[in-house]
């Protein structure tokens, strides 16, 4: 009997230490509790948005990486009480993942990208959608709000409104997401 219950022992330590590392962009940890997964995943829209320079970018350029995609505006309070925490998600999960925070207000990129320096978000790039073309395309009323795409570039969760993007576990959670990229 001793044996027995060793081997269910064994058994399920086995298991547990096999899927350690698994994760699935269905389940977010608790912190994340903002972030919910898509009833169905959609391809990102073929929308537009400018850096720092003024050239024209792409979400589809992100294609095998995960892309936390933050859309926030300078006089949106709680979007700039989050840019640090992406700021400093962003340097945490360096490979098969990055945080891409457009700015969706009449900044300018110039403005941009000094306002994020002055916030402690330096460390994101200064991206801009000044025509408004990525809320009207991604059906974004209010903000900020955070859409997770996947490898092959669809919004598979969504968070309205802040979230901790740099509490211990939702850095873990990216983490095992970027190893896991497909």
């Amino acid at each position: 009997m001793l044996a027995a219950a060793a081997v269910v022992l064994i058994a399920v330590v086995a298991v547990l230490y096999v899927n350690r590392g698994s994760v699935n962009a269905d389940h977010p940890p608790t912190v994340l509790s903002a972030l919910v997964p898509a009833a169905r995943a959609e391809a990102v829209p073929a929308v537009a948005f400018t850096d720092a320079a003024g050239k024209p970018h792409m979400l589809s350029a992100f294609k095998g990486k995960y892309v936390l995609l933050n859309m926030w505006a300078t006089w949106c309070g709680p979007c700039v009480k989050e840019l640090p925490a992406l700021a400093k998600l962003k340097g945490e999960v360096p490979d098969g993942f990055t945080v891409v925070a457009v700015n969706v207000g009449r900044s300018t990129e110039a403005e941009t990208k000094g306002f994020l320096a002055a916030h402690s978000a330096g460390a994101l790039d200064a991206y801009t959608d000044r025509n408004l073309a990525m809320m009207r395309a991604m059906h974004v009323y209010g903000l900020p709000v955070s859409l997770l795409v996947d490898p092959k570039g669809n919004i598979v969760a969504r968070a309205d409104g802040p979230a901790p993007w740099d509490a211990p576990a939702a850095v873990d959670y990216f983490k095992a997401l970027a190893r896991e990229r497909s």
